[in-house]
């Protein structure tokens, strides 16, 4: 069955915009406390956050990956959540990264996330059901279990070479929707390192406030970091992506160099 999307749009598309997802926090998502659907976005959204390009933008998105999930049940039959969790999540071992249904708080021991309001007072948004999001952004999980994933992916473990392959193939990323040098593939990120080369994996932003990164370095070394706040500013933007720079170079033999 062909899916009515090219990959060049795919690889385009990068995710929730900053202005899309302050809207999102205050006025879309916030009621969700069960199961939604990205479907229900393209409605909800506008009304309550106004024709704004970027909020549209990320909502097709997100609705995008929904009818890839629509493809996935065609050709499995079976839903994406019960495909991703048997293919991937049983096998390697993620025992904390789950689909949360309608579950509104996050199981176990977990980090608070914040974002303030539009009365800018500072506001916990940890208790949100991601599932608006779809296979795009729902799942939950931890930064050990990220690491986990994506050293399974860039072995080999999960695609066949020639689909990894076209995965890390990446196009200039939008400079107003990720950070300058940044390329974006399918489903992967690309960025270069201060020491040479680049990182590749994933960043993403839920309603809530929380900011997860997970990167693999040339030399296989990972990192998974995340925050309990968006950064608001350039600067903060900055010191999060040097974070995993510094994770990434430290004690590299370039690195050793350029010192």
């Amino acid at each position: 069955m062909a899916i009515p999307l090219r990959t060049t749009e795919l690889r385009l598309r990068t995710g929730l915009a900053a202005f899309a997802t302050a809207c999102l926090l205050t006025s879309v998502a916030a009621p969700a406390a069960v199961a939604q659907s990205p479907r229900d976005l393209p409605s909800a959204a506008p009304r309550a956050c106004g024709p704004h390009t970027e909020l549209s933008r990320s909502v097709r998105h997100l609705v995008a990956h929904d009818r890839i999930a629509g493809a996935a049940v065609l050709v499995t039959g079976h839903s994406p959540e019960t495909e991703i969790a048997r293919r991937i999540i049983a096998p390697l071992g993620l025992h904390d990264t789950y689909w949360p249904g309608d579950e509104a708080r996050i199981r176990g021991p977990h980090s608070h996330s914040y974002f303030t309001a539009a009365d800018g007072g500072r506001v916990d948004g940890t208790a949100w059901n991601t599932t608006f999001g779809g296979v795009g952004g729902a799942l939950i999980s931890t930064p050990a279990d990220l690491t986990r994933f994506v050293a399974a992916l860039f072995t080999g473990r999960l695609l066949p070479a020639p689909q990894l392959a076209e995965m890390r193939r990446t196009v200039a990323a939008d400079p107003d929707r990720l950070w300058p040098g940044a390329r974006y593939g399918l489903g992967l990120i690309s960025s270069p390192l201060s020491c040479g080369g680049t990182w590749e994996g994933h960043a993403g932003t839920v309603p809530g406030g929380h900011r997860a990164l997970v990167a693999v370095g040339p030399d296989g070394r990972r990192v998974a970091v995340a925050l309990d706040e968006v950064p608001a500013t350039l600067q903060a933007e900055v010191d999060f992506l040097d974070v995993v720079d510094k994770a990434l170079c430290e004690g590299t033999p370039a690195e050793r160099t350029s010192a």
